[in-house]
């Protein structure tokens, strides 16, 4: 053996990735409780919701407030505290917003008015913005090894889904038994706990070369966000009227002069030539439409399983978990086959397991069958396990550490896009066929309930229920038929883009290695 080989060697061998320790997956499970305690937030709300409009008589408008404050100020505050985590801490900008939640949530429990409920769920978004973008940073800087990196983003994300497991079952049993703001205490333990695990086991890091924030940027990214998330739900809820199509462009508009501005600061709030790394803007897109058609279909299968299949909504939480469990193990099987076959390919072949799913999922019909809904929801989540944790990883790993807190935040701030776009456009689609599809209502029906019947499947389960006999019973049956069509249409739609990612995703991606061929 020569000298050389044997200098090689060493040299490849000091150069591999360092293993993490106890301290460093002990410090995970502290990252997974908090992501754990926001989604469970989420979710408990949406229960709340009818007892809350009792107790604080608040009107139609106040409880869409209440429910669309959290993901508003969420959203805009994502990228702005991505970078303030690069700039002063991510475990310091962690555990404040931790702190904050818990205290935000006790605020939200015990508010008296719609209105301080409101502002008490602001608050709170602008607490959950400061939680995932440090989560992700974190863990690119605490695993540093390809493989364990995949393992800890799947099981953060599993946390992630775990909370929609969780809040559907604790909320119904506390709002059986308490009152409503009973639901928003679960998450105090829990970040009590983290608060206290996150100074042991979480290691501080930020940029040692960050300035200081650029406060205009900051306000601009704020303004521009927030205008086109609340004209994308608004649209999608009310059609194109004048203040939402207003919005959506003056978010466009100030979009642009945000582009612009970050070009020329020597250090910007979010640094736009991450977007000329293919992988990174590639992987951005796929994860986006992947919320965003996808979403649409979960919205609409959680219609169904109550106004098609007439389940409570408890009961509808209960049929969704074989769903969600299923996406766990596609977040925890990924990495592990990540370790042979190559990200993007793998990625495809989630995408087609997703895209049979949805296929299963245009066999349901208007007799409420639910075994084609659970077989098809079940694959369909399954299959975005590799693109969701794969893709994650590729987005966070294709920059450099010092720019994580930056990357992981336009990452999430792109998932809070999908969704937004997938009510929105989707949800114009789906409402569009809807309609169509209920242009044979019976003649002897009022103008005010035919519109009332065209508009939703449940405002015309609502209006069906107030009609005598033969023609109730026509009107429901004809809404659920037209609604089964949406159903149809909208996953139709959705395997269709799922399969242009995959073919993207496959030429685009081809020569990503796998994790053993990088070893």
């Amino acid at each position: 053996m020569t000298i050389e080989t044997t200098k090689t060697r060493e040299q490849s061998l000091t150069e591999l990735p360092r293993k993490a320790t106890r301290k460093e997956w002990l410090g995970l499970a502290v990252l997974g409780m908090t992501s754990l305690v926001v989604a469970i937030d989420l979710f408990v709300m949406l229960l709340a919701l009818p007892k809350i409009s009792q107790d604080l008589h608040a009107s139609g408008t106040q409880l869409l407030w209440i429910t669309d404050m959290y993901g508003f100020l969420l959203a805009g505050f994502l990228i702005t505290m991505g970078t303030l985590g690069d700039h002063i801490g991510r475990r310091k900008v962690l555990l404040l917003g931790s702190a904050a939640f818990g205290a935000t949530s006790f605020l939200v429990a015990f508010s008296q008015s719609a209105e301080m409920l409101i502002f008490a769920r602001a608050l709170l978004g602008v607490a959950g913005a400061m939680i995932a973008p440090a989560a992700l940073s974190l863990i690119r800087h605490m695993f540093a090894d390809p493989e364990e990196n995949a393992r800890a983003i799947s099981i953060w994300l599993s946390c992630l889904i775990g909370g929609s497991i969780v809040g559907p079952l604790v909320g119904g049993v506390l709002l059986e038994h308490f009152w409503w703001g009973s639901v928003f205490l679960v998450g105090i333990p829990p970040m009590v706990i983290a608060l206290l695990g996150g100074r042991k086991f979480l290691p501080e890091y930020k940029n040692p070369d960050a300035a200081q924030l650029h406060f205009p940027s900051v306000f601009l990214s704020l303004a521009a966000i927030l205008s086109l998330i609340y004209g994308m739900t608004e649209v999608a809820a009310y059609g194109w009227q004048v203040l939402p199509v207003v919005a959506l462009l003056v978010g466009m508009v100030l979009s642009v002069v945000f582009v612009c501005q970050q070009r020329t600061l020597p250090d910007p709030l979010l640094d736009v030539t991450l977007f000329k790394k293919p992988a990174f803007t590639l992987m951005l897109v796929a994860m986006l439409m992947n919320t965003m058609f996808p979403g649409g279909v979960m919205v609409l299968s959680t219609q169904y399983l109550q106004l098609v299949a007439g389940l409570s909504p408890l009961q509808a939480g209960l049929w969704m978990i074989p769903a969600m469990l299923a996406s766990i193990l596609g977040f925890q099987v990924s990495p592990s086959l990540a370790r042979t076959i190559r990200p993007a390919y793998l990625i495809a072949l989630g995408l087609v397991c997703s895209i049979i799913g949805l296929l299963i999922l245009c066999l349901t019909n208007v007799g409420g069958d639910l075994v084609a809904l659970l077989i098809g929801f079940a694959l369909f989540n399954l299959g975005s396990g590799p693109l969701v944790t794969l893709g994650t990883g590729i987005v966070i790993g294709s920059v450099a550490p010092q720019k994580a807190g930056a990357a992981a935040a336009v990452s999430q701030t792109g998932n809070e896009f999908g969704f937004a776009l997938g009510v929105a456009v989707v949800g114009s689609i789906g409402a569009f066929v809807y309609r169509m599809q209920t242009t044979t209502l019976p003649h002897e029906l009022s103008a005010d309930a035919t519109h009332a019947v065209q508009e939703t499947l449940a405002t015309a389960v609502s209006t069906a229920g107030n009609l005598p006999g033969k023609l109730g019973s026509d009107v429901l049956s004809i809404a659920r038929n037209a609604f089964v069509q949406e159903y149809h249409t909208v996953a139709l739609l959705s395997a269709g883009v799922l399969a242009i990612i995959a073919v993207v995703i496959v030429v685009m991606l081809k020569n990503l290695p796998a994790m053993a061929e990088k070893n």
